[in-house]
Formats: C-alpha cells, sequence, structure tokens
C-alpha cells in the first residue's frame, strides 16, 4: 500500500498505526531517560529559537520574506527532536491516538505531559542561560537581544483567548509536521516534511509554549531588572498557549485521525 505513495513512504494509514505504537514506547520510557530526553528536546528548541532571533533582527529583507526564512531557520529544532531522538511536549499530544485506542492509560499519558513538559523547561531555560553567557545577544550590534525583548513584549501583551488560538493552529502545525515525519524513511524524507509546515507557524506568528520557555528565559537574563515582571508574564503567556497546544495536538490532529484510521481497527484490551 505504501507504494501508491511513491518514494517509499508509509500510506497515510501506516502513519496512524506507527503513531499509535510509538505513543505506546514514549508512554512508557522509564522516568530518566523521558526526562533526560525532554531537556534535550528543550534545548533544541532552545537552538531553533536562536536562529530564529539572528534572521528576525534582519528588518532589512520584506517582512513576508524575513518572517518565512526565520520560520525555517526555527525547524532546525524540530529537525533535531525527530532525528537526533528527543521528547518534545508538543510533539507527545500525539499520544493521545495510543490513548484512545486504548493501549495506554490516562495515567500514563499524564505522566509524560507533566514529565516532558518539565523537562523541555529545564532545557530551553538552560540554553537560554548558555546562549546569554555566550553573549549571542549581542550579535548585529545588540539587536539579536533586542529582537528578544521586543518579541517577549509582544507575546506578553496577548490577551488570554487569542495565545491560546495562535498555540491550537501552532500545534495543528507542528504535530502535522511530526506525522508526516513518520511516513518518511530517511532523513532527507524527514527534512522536508517537517521543514514547511513549522516555517508557516513560526512565520504566521503562532505560539509554540516550549519556543516560549526559552524566549522568556532569555529576556529576564538580558533584562535582571525586569525578571520578575517577565517571569509573571511568561507564567500568563504559558497557561493559554499550552492549552491550546494541547487541544491542537491531541484532539485535532491525533484525535481527527484516530476517528478515520484507528477506531474501528481492533484493539488490545487495555492495560
Amino acid at each position: 500500500m505504501s507504494d501508491l505513495y511513491g518514494f517509499d513512504a508509509f500510506s497515510p494509514a501506516e502513519v496512524a498505526h506507527r503513531i499509535d505504537a510509538i505513543g505506546v514506547a514514549k508512554a512508557r520510557l522509564p522516568l530518566r531517560a523521558m526526562g533526560l530526553l525532554a531537556v534535550l528536546a528543550g534545548a533544541f528548541i532552545g537552538l531553533g529559537a536562536t536562529l530564529y532571533l539572528l534572521v528576525g533582527a534582519d528588518t532589512a529583507s520584506p517582512f513576508a520574506a524575513q518572517r518565512l526564512l526565520a520560520g525555517v531557520a526555527f525547524s532546525l529544532g524540530l529537525l533535531l527532536v525527530v532525528v537526533a531522538g528527543a521528547e518534545l511536549f508538543t510533539g507527545n499530544n500525539l499520544l493521545a491516538m495510543a490513548w484512545a485506542s486504548g493501549r495506554i492509560g490516562t495515567r500514563e499519558v499524564l505522566r509524560n505531559w507533566v514529565v516532558v513538559c518539565a523537562g523541555n523547561f529545564v532545557g530551553a531555560s538552560g540554553l537560554a542561560l548558555l546562549v546569554w553567557l555566550a553573549r549571542t545577544g549581542d550579535l548585529d550590534g545588540g539587536r539579536l537581544g533586542a529582537q528578544a525583548l521586543a518579541l517577549v513584549a509582544a507575546k506578553s501583551a496577548l490577551p488570554p483567548l487569542v495565545a491560546f488560538f495562535k498555540g491550537v493552529l501552532c500545534n495543528v502545525l507542528v504535530c502535522m509536521a511530526v506525522w508526516m515525519a513518520a511516513a518518511g524513511r530517511s532523513v532527507v524524507d524527514k527534512a522536508v516534511a517537517i521543514v514547511p509546515p513549522i516555517a508557516a507557524f513560526v512565520a504566521l506568528g503562532f505560539e509554540h509554549s516550549i519556543a516560549n520557555m526559552f524566549f522568556f528565559a532569555f529576556a529576564m537574563l538580558l533584562d535582571p531588572a525586569r525578571a520578575g515582571e517577565i517571569g509573571i508574564a511568561m507564567l500568563a503567556n504559558l497557561g493559554p498557549v499550552i492549552a491550546g497546544n494541547l487541544v491542537g495536538g491531541s484532539v485535532l490532529v491525533a484525535g481527527i485521525y484516530w476517528v478515520i484510521y484507528e477506531r474501528d481497527r481492533p484493539q488490545p484490551p487495555p492495560p
């Protein structure tokens, strides 16, 4: 069946089965491995976010071209997560498919999401510290740091409902990138699948919770006099964005594809 899709790619139905099985494996990772892989994913997203800031600081380019190029730069983060191997909260919202199939329990899903989200925060914040210590904010005459502060100010000003829906749209695209990467068999396949959706969500200004952890942490280091204020704004932003990411990934991607491909497939008894 996969031959119908060319280049030896897995078919959509086969991808659904793979995502289901991968979800079981992710949910049952040992705690230490899960936590360390989550820290790595947070750092990987932070690396992509740093590259995004560099491109975003170049205001000489036309608006749309600059945004799209910045999105391509940011896709480095998810490429590292998928190809090198790491546990990312937003991508792991696809565990909802294995849960809906009855292959993992609610406690296993929540354990994964809580541990991975916390680990992502540690990794993203740690990478922000390293980037700050390396004085990366001084690049382009300090424009990279200024871009980070301006970005955080804009995110802080988002009304909660707007932040929520930006989070929904973001994780639809992130989870579709992960979904399509699962259809590929090579690193090139995965890169081709990942870059366009990630570039799109960044260019369109949608909200990614783990990237925001990096941006806010970096801004706190750049402006220590306002660190408390920025920290409060971070919490206000992350609440609706995380909720939106959850809805986008677990309902609008995993949930819909589960109904299409997995609901009527014979399932094993609950664990």
